[in-house]
């Protein structure tokens, strides 16, 4: 899953002490809330600098989101021509050079690669490519893992990291390259472990260092994914399911609609609502009320959500455009209420990536109760690791594999004969649909706070934890179990009728 996932970068960031709450002196609560929250943006514009957007009628934004404003300052620097110059190139091959479009397609993305990248970034990239094709030749599972994860530890190397910043004249340019080569890490890793189990002769030309090479340089992924297996990114690439001229232009007028009004919105709440900005200081979260901070929570967790419908939305539509089936765009969050649901649902590439290639190999739950433990923790160690492993991640990483788990005991115990037979026997359907809302909440109120620490660091997590949970028992926290046992209850409908769909 992606998220605020680069920690080293926020620390660009003028990230302080906080705000201090209302003095003694300040009118009362009931007579000053205008005045209230026109002091604490008073405070959040001194501390964080909010920035005037003349775009939006000079509303002020919370800059203080590093992945919006990274990928929004390249999109309109860049990345938006360089997309769009893709489209162009693409169509074009169809039409007049359709069986060689892959390598058209190939030579455009390491052009663009090298325009926004650079020769150094280019070279990167190469490099990390035939080191991982030459180790696969071993066809040895574990020696393609070593390489990747070898790989993958030198971009975080402060010797490596000090000479990538020499190529470069800002940060943004080092970050960009670091993002890419992370997300390149799975590519080139798919590639290997598949190349690995390739056992058919005649399916082998599939498998050579130029298709790896169009794989991995397939621009609208480049930078930031989604994750795209490589058999079925070559199976598509191969058979496309190409539509005409007009066709591909009503794909894109309505993708490009959708498009607009998930960023409209985004743009909204980062300047309408400052959530990063309140998030970074603890004292003002440990001060407002109940309310507010539920309220701040699922603002945080539905603009992660638009953020990446837009972040996800662009590579996803020129995929289609282009003949290939992406993965499904994330699910709304207002509908999960299971951890397995959200890793399942939400970025539905890296789940494929890691249910295929991590979990399934090391016996997932093919070996037991203490088998599907391992599988399942070293499924959470990869994805802190490759986030960054900074502390917070592995926290989040420990806490998402306790609640899979605590989840997925609770369903097996409830599907034993014995504990099946009892509820049928005894609650009618509607009782147990509520019983199912009931722990569904609870398992909802912990994907929440799990989250937050993922989106916003251990001591915001810990905020939430003491004020909900601590101070707030009983009354905060069982109105905060209402509140998403009704949640639940949407989500259980919603759930059961996508699966009918």
């Amino acid at each position: 899953m992606k998220f605020t996932k680069y920690p080293e970068a926020l620390a660009m960031l003028p990230f302080k002490t906080g705000l201090e709450p209302l003095s003694s002196s300040d009118p009362p609560a009931s007579t000053s809330r205008v005045v209230g929250t026109t002091k604490h943006e008073e405070e959040l514009d001194q501390e964080f600098e909010l920035e005037p957007d003349p775009f939006f009628g000079g509303l002020k934004k919370d800059p203080t989101d590093f992945e919006w404003s990274f990928w929004m300052e390249w999109g309109k620097q860049r990345l938006v021509w360089l997309f769009f110059g893709h489209m162009a190139v693409s169509q074009l091959a169809t039409l007049l050079a359709g069986k060689h479009r892959p390598w058209i397609l190939m030579v455009y993305g390491m052009w663009a690669c090298w325009y926004v990248l650079g020769a150094p970034g280019v070279a990167m990239v190469f490099l990390h490519s035939i080191i991982a094709f030459c180790v696969a030749q071993f066809r040895s599972l574990l020696l393609s893992w070593l390489c990747s994860l070898l790989l993958l530890s030198t971009m975080r190397l402060q010797g490596v990291e000090e000479v990538k910043r020499k190529w470069y004249k800002t940060e943004n340019e080092y970050y960009l390259l670091q993002f890419t080569l992370t997300v390149r890490c799975l590519y080139y890793t798919s590639f290997s472990l598949e190349f690995c189990w390739q056992q058919l002769p005649a399916s082998r030309a599939s498998y050579s260092f130029p298709w790896m090479l169009a794989y991995i340089f397939y621009y609208p992924v480049f930078h930031n994914g989604p994750i795209l297996s490589f058999p079925e990114f070559i199976k598509q690439v191969q058979q496309p399911e190409l539509c005409s001229l007009r066709d591909n232009l009503c794909v894109l007028a309505q993708g490009l609609g959708r498009l607009l009004c998930w960023w409209g919105l985004a743009e909204l709440m980062a300047h309408l609502m400052y959530m990063h900005a309140i998030y970074s200081s603890i004292p003002l979260l440990r001060t407002v009320s109940c309310w507010t901070l539920g309220g701040l929570a699922l603002a945080q967790v539905l603009f992660f959500y638009v953020k990446y419908l837009v972040l996800f939305g662009v590579p996803a539509l020129l995929m289609r455009l282009d003949g290939l089936k992406p993965p499904p765009l994330p699910r709304c969050v207002s509908t999960m209420f299971s951890f397995t649901g959200m890793w399942r649902y939400f970025d539905v590439g890296l789940h494929n990536f890691l249910i295929r290639y991590v979990y399934i190999p090391l016996g997932g739950s093919q070996h037991g109760l203490l088998g599907t433990l391992f599988s399942t923790a070293m499924t959470f160690a990869f994805v802190s690791y490759w986030h960054g492993s900074y502390d917070y991640l592995w926290c989040w990483a420990a806490l998402n594999w306790l609640g899979v788990t605590v989840e997925n005991g609770v369903r097996r115990l409830l599907e034993t004969p014995c504990i099946q037979d009892s509820l049928a026997r005894y609650l009618s359907p509607q009782a147990r649909r509520r019983l199912h809302a009931a722990l569904a909440s609870c398992s909802t109120s912990m994907l929440i706070l799990f989250n937050l620490v993922f989106l916003g660091g251990n001591q915001v997590g810990k905020t939430y934890w003491d004020r909900i949970f601590i101070q707030g028992w009983p009354w905060v926290t069982l109105s905060v179990l209402g509140f998403l046992y009704c949640y639940s209850h949407v989500g259980i409908a919603w759930a059961q009728t996508y699966t009918v769909d």
